[in-house]
């Protein structure tokens, strides 16, 4: 289909997502070349072992080459929510114990940003809100890129830390917590309403780690929504309409994902089952004392090199988890699709 058609652009809603799926099938066309490419080099050098030639080095490199490729291509075909390909917005924010829950926070903002740049994703720290001695109270990240919402929706939930703690001079172990919520970035094609008087928006001035990069004007947004009680901010821009504009998206996406979450759960209550994972559940422990291990509570996936993940490697927790919730899911509708024949049983 030609974008130049006439009338392609009446409906700005419709032409976009054709050009979604133009972009799709443009990945898959690409996608399937790359496959071909690799399977014409393992044929290559499979005829060059028969021939004896030394070549078993590069053989083991392809194979892990094309192996990388073939798991991260299985991991997309997981990814079905519409909202899966958009960009992810993911905030943290710190639990009760002050500075030892403060620097955990700080620890998972590195993570997480680790990992968008292991993904080739655009990151973007839109709010930072430094503690006084160490470490962070809240922050909102942004991560744009392919399927960005689907890999990082797997972190949504509490984080827990144990370790010998590096503020206690009696070098005592401690358990710190720190909750993350990621959510999709709608854009302007899904409607969200929002009345201006349900807002309250709070201007303030940007600071940074230490007292640095300090703005000289309030140029900071905190946007309060009282209905539902999010409270977003946005300090990254040094614009107060840009930040402010950030804050709405993020505040949109937040109510998006509400909705969404709140519609699943009248789903399930309705088939009789319930899905096991939600906002505030401990999904993962990362222990580094008295031994070191990341354990996911929800896979049951552990993961001796806790300093590997806490330096953005999530590909392995992430497809854990997708394939939990791929089964969950299959074995949901299995449920509902009983659920809704007896019922319609019980209206005969």
């Amino acid at each position: 289909m030609r974008t130049q058609a006439p009338g392609f652009w009446t409906d700005a809603a419709a032409a976009q997502d054709v050009l979604k799926k133009l972009k799709r099938a443009d990945q898959i066309m690409t996608d399937e070349k790359a496959f071909r490419e690799r399977k014409e080099e393992l044929e290559v050098l499979a005829e060059l072992l028969r021939e004896g030639e030394p070549v078993e080095a590069d053989v083991d490199q392809a194979l892990a080459r094309t192996g990388a490729f073939a798991r991260e291509h299985e991991l997309r075909l997981k990814l079905t929510d519409p909202e899966d390909p958009l960009p992810g917005l993911l905030e943290i924010n710190a639990g009760a114990g002050g500075t030892e829950a403060q620097d955990w926070a700080e620890m998972l903002m590195r993570m997480f940003l680790r990992y968008g740049e292991r993904k080739g994703w655009k990151t973007d720290v839109l709010e930072v809100s430094y503690a006084d001695d160490a470490g962070i109270k809240t922050a909102t990240l942004r991560f744009e890129g392919e399927y960005a919402y689907g890999h990082l929706k797997s972190e949504h939930g509490v984080h827990r830390l144990v370790r010998i703690s590096p503020f206690d001079a009696a070098a005592r172990r401690h358990t710190s917590f720190a909750a993350v919520h990621v959510s999709p970035e709608i854009d302007d094609t899904i409607e969200v309403e929002i009345n201006d008087k349900d807002l309250r928006i709070d201007t303030f001035r940007a600071g940074g780690k230490g007292g640095q990069h300090v703005n000289k004007t309030d140029s900071a947004i905190r946007i309060t929504h009282f209905p539902s009680g999010i409270v977003v901010s946005c300090q990254n821009e040094r614009s107060q309409h840009k930040n402010k504009e950030f804050a709405m998206k993020v505040l949109r996406s937040r109510l998006y994902q509400r909705a969404v979450e709140e519609r699943k759960a009248k789903d399930e209550q309705r088939a009789g089952v319930k899905m096991e994972i939600g906002f505030g559940s401990q999904i993962r422990s990362y222990v580094l004392a008295p031994y070191r291990l990341v354990k996911d509570h929800r896979t049951g996936v552990d993961i001796g090199d806790v300093d590997r993940v806490l330096d953005g490697d999530l590909d392995e927790l992430v497809e854990a988890y997708l394939q939990v919730v791929v089964k969950k899911g299959e074995r949901y509708a299995k449920e509902r699709k009983s659920a809704d024949a007896l019922a319609l049983e019980d209206d005969v």
